[in-house]
């Protein structure tokens, strides 16, 4: 493990960027305690812990994924799931506008420049959206504490709305949320990793100490009564979470091995035919995007009629979204299993495959080259995909059944829970992948320079 440190270290390019990503990582934790101007920071906690009561529901996970950011009322308070949000709806146009699949084919830089502006458009539009919701919401919280928002705040009102709040929490929060998207640019761009995965990851791990103070207090080990949580309950929580890490390495690492084999060439007085060589097809092409998109997707809905009260119609919509409901149970399955063949079709393209195959003289055993092997790969590529699909919507929901089952308390079961070990495990696989081939790379090019000067 040292070794491996310190040849991670010993490589200039990739130590400037670690340090560059773990520099940018830090700025968006600090953002995270550095609450909204004319918020009482303190007394908004107090009150989302009461307001939240001991259910599960939409606000303790959207708390989650913002590293407690949400639960203070900070300037992110409202984290990347906008841009979230309008990634998915720039990814779901692109597939539904022919012009959109076109200029992308036809011009791969201009297409992506042009899909990353709109992406940033809708991000500003939702961003804004929300944080007037979460500016109503407060306004709710002081109406019954005052203290939370600055009394002086609250004086300058028009038509009964305390507009100069509104205009603050709303030019606040979506500068917040513009400023970690461009943070999740700068990472994925000049630093190691994918920039927005690694910024809910940190928002993630930033709860585990208050996770383990809460699984400290509710086992009552300083008195002879039984505490909330027991010992038997902790035992199967904690092979709940190995069993969620070994099925996520599981399945994203596995592949399904396509053997190939080249038409027959004559090298000197050899005849060579590479038997060998195979297509890796992956189980899980898309890795944990589909739990991130599903997540995403099932939040806004909900967070916007929960936002608006109870008292009405769409409160009663929020109560079927809220996290733990059967309804949010099979939407997430059924939103996991459609975002993994979604993003897979977008991502996987056979006919691409077939024809670089058919241009290198590679066959498939028994396939006819062209589009025979298209369909094959399609065909092969459908059936895997379902596989890892239904494993990793397994994966992702089972943590939520058992802590339904043993009533264990959803602060802890939202950090071992599926969703977040999920992204957690999956983060860290794929940024120790790309360290992984700087590494190897940079120990090539090492070899090489030594051989020339030789």
């Amino acid at each position: 493990m040292i070794e491996g440190i310190k040849r991670i270290f010993a490589i200039p390019e990739l130590k400037t960027k670690i340090v560059f990503t773990l520099l940018l990582l830090m700025v968006c934790r600090i953002g995270a305690h550095i609450p909204v101007p004319g918020v009482n920071g303190d007394l908004a906690v107090r009150m989302f812990h009461q307001a939240t009561g001991g259910s599960q529901n939409l606000f303790q996970l959207m708390d989650v994924f913002s590293g407690g950011a949400f639960a203070h009322m900070t300037i992110i308070a409202l984290g990347v799931m906008p841009y979230i949000s309008a990634s998915i709806i720039m990814q779901l146009l692109m597939t539904l506008v022919p012009s959109l699949q076109r200029e992308i084919k036809e011009s791969p830089d201009q297409g992506r420049r042009k899909m990353g502006k709109w992406t940033r458009l809708f991000t500003v539009g939702l961003a804004f959206f929300q944080a007037g919701l979460f500016a109503k919401y407060a306004v709710q919280l002081n109406a019954g504490t005052p203290g939370i928002i600055v009394p002086e705040l609250m004086d300058f009102q028009l038509f009964g709305i305390p507009w100069l709040f509104f205009m603050i929490v709303m030019f606040t929060m979506t500068a917040g949320t513009m400023l970690l998207m461009w943070i999740g640019e700068q990472i994925s761009e000049k630093g190691i990793g994918n920039g927005i995965s690694l910024i809910i990851t940190i928002g993630i791990l930033s709860s585990l100490p208050s996770t383990i103070g809460s699984i400290i207090r509710q086992l009552n080990l300083d008195s002879q009564e039984p505490g909330q949580l027991t010992f038997s309950s902790l035992v199967v929580l904690g092979i709940v979470f190995v069993m969620i890490i070994v099925g996520t390495i599981l399945v994203i690492q596995g592949q399904r091995r396509i053997p190939l084999q080249y038409a027959r060439r004559t090298v000197g007085k050899q005849e060579t035919g590479a038997n060998s060589a195979y297509i890796p097809l992956k189980i899980n092409y898309a890795g944990v995007i589909p739990v991130i998109f599903a997540s995403a997707l099932l939040m806004f809905p909900a967070t916007i009629a929960q936002f608006l009260g109870q008292s009405n119609i769409l409160g009663q919509i929020a109560s079927w979204f809220s996290p733990g409901t059967w309804v949010h149970t099979c939407l997430y399955v059924l939103l996991i299993i459609f975002f993994t063949y979604f993003w897979t079709a977008t991502q996987f393209h056979p006919e691409q495959i077939a024809s670089d195959m058919k241009k290198n003289g590679a066959f498939i055993p028994g396939v006819r080259q062209g589009k025979p092997t298209q369909d094959y790969l399609e065909a092969t590529m459908n059936r895997i995909t379902l596989a890892g699909a239904l494993f990793l919507a397994l994966i992702a929901i089972l943590p939520t059944l058992v802590s339904r089952l043993l009533s264990v308390d959803p602060t802890i079961s939202h950090f071992f829970g599926g969703t977040s070990l999920l992204i957690l495990v999956g983060v860290v696989l794929d940024t120790s992948k790309q360290i992984e081939s700087h590494l190897l790379m940079k120990r090539y090019d090492g070899f090489m320079r030594r051989a020339r000067v030789r």
